[in-house]
């Protein structure tokens, strides 16, 4: 909920204010962003090609969360620091009047890309919570235990943004109905989250 409250907060102040969003670049540099360069990112390069890179990025940002997370910090970073790119990217959408266009492209692998990360950060903080509040163990018996147990959460996350990559891929930038588009990620998190239970 806080990272939605953050995307969509930071979405509407910039697009509410024309100065702010002038300081985002030049005029025409940002309504080629808004018309061509936001959607043109899904199908600039070819669809496997583009699957891989957004995977190993994905994987590489939750594996992070997951290992950092024992700081506390990183984890709530990198969700602080996506969201304000996220409500950057649509600030600079609504204030050209495409903020439509960047909901349909975000929605059908964003439901369970930004799900997937929420758990990873999630897991890292477990992490973190096992440091400061060991119980009845010790710091490195609480720290190794949650380790284990992160182990399964980090193999099903990368089977998990293998499947949000290639909705990304093959799914969100090409010629289909968006609700057939919405749909299939929407399938794609209900695969995950029956996995998850």
């Amino acid at each position: 909920m806080g990272f939605l409250a953050i995307a969509f907060g930071t979405a509407f102040w910039i697009a509410s204010d024309p100065a702010l969003v002038a300081t985002l670049g030049p005029p025409d540099a940002l309504q080629q962003y808004a018309d061509e360069s936001f959607t043109g990112y899904y199908t600039e390069n070819p669809a496997a090609v583009f699957m891989g890179m957004v995977w190993f990025n994905n994987a590489w940002i939750a594996m992070l969360c997951v290992i950092m997370g024992v700081t506390g910090i990183f984890p709530v970073y990198s969700m602080v620091t996506n969201a304000m790119n996220v409500g950057q990217a649509g600030g600079i959408m609504v204030a050209h009047g495409q903020g439509e266009v960047m909901l349909l492209y975000v929605l059908p692998h964003g439901m369970l890309e930004l799900t997937c990360l929420f758990v990873a950060d999630a897991g890292g903080l477990h992490m973190f919570w096992a440091w400061v509040a060991p119980g009845a163990r010790t710091r490195g018996e609480s720290l190794a235990a949650q380790g284990r147990a992160l182990a399964t959460v980090a193999l099903g996350l990368i089977f998990a943004l293998l499947l949000a990559g290639l909705v990304e891929g093959f799914v969100t930038g090409w010629a289909l109905p968006w609700p057939v588009k919405i749909g299939i990620g929407a399938a794609a998190l209900g695969v995950f989250l029956i996995y998850m239970i």
